[in-house]
């Protein structure tokens, strides 16, 4: 096939999966939720299940992950994880996938999904081969859920909560659902016992508190305090564990052309400035970055006094009075 790969990125750190070999079957950003916190700005492409679409060809996609897969040695990469520039399920061949994938390594296969279409059928079966699933549930009821996530409104509450209790009743591998806590939306108590509830109903194997420490597409998005994370901890139950920002490198392939590098990973897996310069500094090539800039090809947003690198594409709220 040649050249730089469209469809896998990495591996990335993950702050789950280790070194996360990532493969993305979807036109940015396709989705059918606009969180407030997504690390890849708004929404631009809302999608219903109905919609669901090979958007690229499978057999394409299969031979960039062989062939990614054939140039590292054991070791380096820990799973292999489907985690589109959007929502995943919403690629229609994505149980072939995870299948051929399986059929072709022996590493572990995680998807990442917002959970929403976990109420078709057809997408619970698709997901049945899958190692490990980490849905999102951000909110236990209705009226949060609109605020945090904005999905469409086909798909309310009732249809998630649904979909993720009969996927857990018939799923064989590790459900890990992730939790985004936003300051003064889903950290005080109630919007907690109300989420702990809603847990208890799905009954996963662990749910992992994430904070937005990447940049969200609305700049009032905040992480919580201390006292929010601990109040977090103490009421989502035992299997609940807080989930770090992951240390590592990332692999920015064998440095033929960095410029298309960066820019695939950034589509996918917006950066600090810091860790860019980082991965960047192996190759000898800081300059990458100013010459990314100057070609209009990259945005840096600014989020908790920190610089973030992303694409151009993104839409990000602008900070309202400098907040």
């Amino acid at each position: 096939m040649g050249g730089e790969p469209r469809f896998v990125f990495g591996p990335v750190p993950s702050r789950r999966l280790g070194q996360s070999l990532g493969v993305d079957p979807l036109p940015a950003k396709t989705c059918n939720w606009n969180c407030v916190y997504c690390q890849l700005g708004r929404t631009t492409r809302m999608k219903l299940g109905q919609e669901r679409a090979e958007y690229f060809p499978k057999e394409e996609i299969l031979q960039e992950v062989r062939e990614v897969l054939a140039k590292h040695q054991p070791g380096e990469i820990d799973w292999v994880t489907f985690v589109g520039s959007g929502e995943p399920t919403l690629y229609s061949e994505l149980g072939w996938l995870i299948r051929q994938v399986k059929a072709c390594s022996e590493l572990p296969v995680a998807v990442i999904t917002n959970g929403s279409l976990l109420y078709l059928p057809e997408v619970r079966a698709e997901l049945m081969a899958a190692d490990a699933v980490l849905p999102s549930l951000d909110a236990g009821e209705a009226e949060l859920y609109r605020r945090i996530n904005r999905a469409l409104p086909e798909l309310s509450f009732k249809r998630l909560l649904d979909g993720m209790t009969a996927f857990r009743e018939s799923f064989p591998g590790a459900l890990w659902v992730e939790v985004m806590l936003v300051r003064g939306l889903n950290d005080g108590e109630e919007a907690l016992n109300r989420l702990a509830d809603a847990l208890r109903t799905v009954r996963p194997d662990q749910v992992h508190i994430n904070l937005p420490t990447r940049p969200p597409a609305e700049s009032w998005v905040k992480p919580p305090d201390p006292d929010g994370v601990e109040r977090a901890v103490r009421i989502l139950g035992k299997t609940a564990q807080v989930v770090r920002p992951a240390a590592g490198k990332f692999d920015l392939g064998n440095g033929q052309d960095l410029e298309q590098a960066v820019l695939h990973i950034l589509t996918r897996h917006p950066m600090k400035e810091s860790q860019l310069r980082d991965a960047l500094s192996d190759y000898g090539a800081e300059d990458v970055l100013e010459k990314l800039l100057e070609s209009g090809r990259v945005q840096v947003v600014e989020r908790y006094g920190e610089r973030f690198w992303t694409v151009s594409k993104g839409r990000y709220g602008k900070p309202v009075n400098g907040h």
